[in-house]
């Protein structure tokens, strides 16, 4: 047989086995996922604790979450209320919905669930969840109800699952502003210098210490705009500034002095991103991280300025 003619054969033989496997493979493909879970699982004024929990496929590439507000939801895609489409969700292109999607390593839990397992996490947090990437990185409401609903992400062997059935879940009772009350990481975020949604120049200081390295308010708020994802040095940072920022305004240090000490100290001459490529695990800075946010977001301390 000529070298033409074997080439001949065997391509005709890889066409005829290709041309076996690819249905098989676009079956696979074509399989969904089970819809996961969701539960609430605690609340703060600004935040919400949501228990996911995956079906029998787990959640292979990861889980979306979308949530609005109950006003929202009451009103319908038209935002009119007494009108045939209340109690369902807004319109999908405006800004009435929010999203998250969560995969990969986030606070010592994996975002891809195994099958019939469970992870949590903190709607209204989300700018410090390592595992989250979101249009919504700002807390929520005091005093106030939302609607959720999930779906597993989809992959190359995979299609996306169903969405769950939407749950309703609440933030805790606003309190009443206290003098020298915290705001939040994100609060500072929006009213630094460079603010957003018209918002003005809250901070009334023009720079800050992090470690042992200074920073103008311009490194500052890149700080704050810059995803943690996986380093617990910037999710460190972003809560150290809020409450650097909130003594500075006033807030009394009792509650947080020795915190914000131990906080610097870990941090040293690390220079944070984005101006610099400091990096530390997330289990080395979690603990502070959540003892700086319970105090920014009035857990402890003079409260939060709801």
């Amino acid at each position: 047989m000529s070298r033409s003619g074997s080439g001949k054969v065997l391509f005709a033989f890889l066409y005829a086995f290709l041309a076996s496997a690819l249905p098989a493979v676009a079956a696979d493909r074509s399989e969904k996922q089970s819809a996961p879970s969701l539960a609430c699982a605690g609340a703060t004024r600004l935040s919400i604790a949501l228990q996911v929990c995956a079906g029998a496929s787990g959640t292979p590439g990861g889980f979306s979450i979308e949530w609005t507000t109950a006003a929202a939801f009451r009103a319908g895609p038209d935002a009119v209320l007494g009108t045939g489409d209340d109690n369902s969700w807004p319109d999908g292109d405006g800004a009435a919905i929010c999203t998250a999607s969560f995969r990969g390593q986030a606070q010592f839990s994996r975002r891809e669930i195994p099958p019939n397992q469970c992870v949590t996490v903190e709607i209204g947090q989300l700018l410090d969840d390592s595992g989250a990437t979101t249009s919504c990185s700002g807390s929520l409401e005091c005093s106030s109800g939302y609607v959720f609903r999930s779906t597993a992400r989809a992959t190359t062997a995979h299609a996306g699952a169903p969405l769950s059935p939407e749950i309703r879940c609440g933030t805790l009772l606003c309190q009443e502003a206290v003098s020298g009350c915290t705001v939040t990481a994100a609060y500072w975020r929006d009213h630094g210098p460079v603010p957003t949604r018209a918002n003005g120049f809250e901070w009334g200081v023009p720079s800050l210490t992090l470690g042992s390295v200074g920073y103008t308010d311009l490194d500052l708020q890149a700080i704050l705009e810059t995803p943690a994802d996986g380093n617990g040095l910037i999710a460190l940072a972003h809560q150290l500034i809020a409450a650097k920022l909130n003594l500075a305004n006033g807030t009394d240090p009792a509650e947080i002095a020795n915190t914000v000490a131990a906080a610097d100290k870990l941090i040293g001459p690390l220079v944070v991103p984005p101006g610099g490529s400091g990096y530390l695990p997330l289990e080395d800075t979690w603990g502070f991280t959540q003892l700086l946010t319970g105090y920014n977001e009035g857990a402890v301390g003079p409260g939060h300025c709801d």
